[in-house]
């Protein structure tokens, strides 16, 4: 079930949310999940592609921002060198980066049986959250099929949130966390949109802040704050890898509305990648030309990127269910915890 924060009164920010509230709501873009229940096993992968297309071939434009470094991602130092993203983007367990990343380079040389032979190699972009607590990591559950299984049921529409794909095992804020997402409607020269998909595990118990100052109790002691998210930014504005940097910053903004101070042993991390400037991979001319946005139009894509993220974060766990994972380790849900409110 997807549930959002308008269910429940709360409001995030002042831009219009695009028609499905989600980053599928960024033409093209489109959200698959492969999920992963069996006792003490509770993880999975999450697929987002940038657009239907062969990727290696036609590149995305794109930049990365590490707001706390405590993670174990594949792929970023090229998206930041380079400005483009040229497969789809898996999101998964820490554990399980590596199986993501070998599955994606697969995928991408049964595309393009080029690579590594008569043309480059290919960079897989892979993010991670330690879902630990509530699966059992070590089993290394997740398989390359598992990954292909998320990138088959990407699909356009309605994305499912909550505990499903990646976000199955996750914890935010003391309560359930998981897969999240949330829109912004922007009009700069026609309409366009920005979309956010996280996955939330992170946040100390008692320091969630909703939209109307209220502190959800999810009644667990505060502990250090160990978690992560990824976040993962789209937009069909038209942008270049550093103004696309300094968006993906602002994804910051947005956790931080929340409550949370990027601790120590957090590891939060933005990607974000533009449909708008595609880069041809066999591109044969010497000059080509580039449309990007006019910079001191700039700031409606940085709110626009603060209240997407804060709303994906909060429609994450107003998705999920009260959830029970290893050992017995039990998750609230925050919408429980809003219903008993009421």
């Amino acid at each position: 079930m997807i549930r959002t924060v308008g269910d429940f009164g709360l409001t995030c920010g002042t831009l219009p949310a695009g028609a499905r509230n989600s980053i599928t709501d960024v033409p093209g873009v489109r959200v698959g999940h492969s999920t992963l229940r069996d006792g003490d096993i509770n993880t999975g992968v999450t697929a987002i592609l940038p657009h239907d297309g062969n990727l290696f071939r036609k590149k995305v434009t794109a930049a990365s921002h590490v707001i706390n470094g405590f993670g174990k991602t594949v792929g970023l130092t090229q998206v930041q060198e380079l400005g483009t993203i040229e497969t789809p983007v898996l999101l998964t367990n820490t554990l399980s980066v590596g199986t993501c990343a070998t599955a994606l380079i697969r995928d991408a040389i049964r595309q393009n049986p080029d690579i590594g032979r008569t043309t480059g190699t290919v960079n897989p972009v892979v993010g991670e959250c330690n879902d630990g607590p509530l699966n059992d990591i070590q089993a290394l559950a997740v398989t390359e099929e598992h990954a292909l299984a998320a990138l088959a049921d990407a699909r356009e529409g309605a994305v499912e949130q909550g505990n499903v794909g990646a976000g199955t095992g996750m914890s935010c804020f003391g309560f359930k966390g998981g897969i999240g997402s949330a829109s912004r409607r922007i009009a700069l020269g026609g309409e366009h949109h920005l979309g956010v998909l996280v996955l939330s595990n992170f946040g100390r118990p008692g320091d969630l802040i909703l939209p109307d100052g209220r502190r959800p109790d999810p009644r667990r002691p505060a502990e250090a704050e160990r978690g992560s998210i990824m976040v993962v930014l789209a937009t069909d504005v038209p942008l270049e890898h550093r103004q696309l940097e300094r968006v993906a910053r602002r994804a910051g903004a947005g956790i931080a509305t929340l409550g949370s101070f990027w601790g120590h042993g957090s590891g939060d991390i933005a990607i974000a990648f533009s449909t708008g400037n595609p880069v041809d991979h066999d591109e044969s001319r010497d000059l080509v030309p580039l449309l990007t946005l006019n910079e001191a139009r700039i700031d409606i894509l940085f709110r626009a990127a603060a209240e997407a993220t804060q709303e994906a974060v909060l429609n994450s766990m107003l998705s999920a269910e009260a959830f029970t994972g290893r050992a017995g380790k039990h998750r609230a849900s925050l919408a429980d915890w809003l219903r008993d409110q009421a």
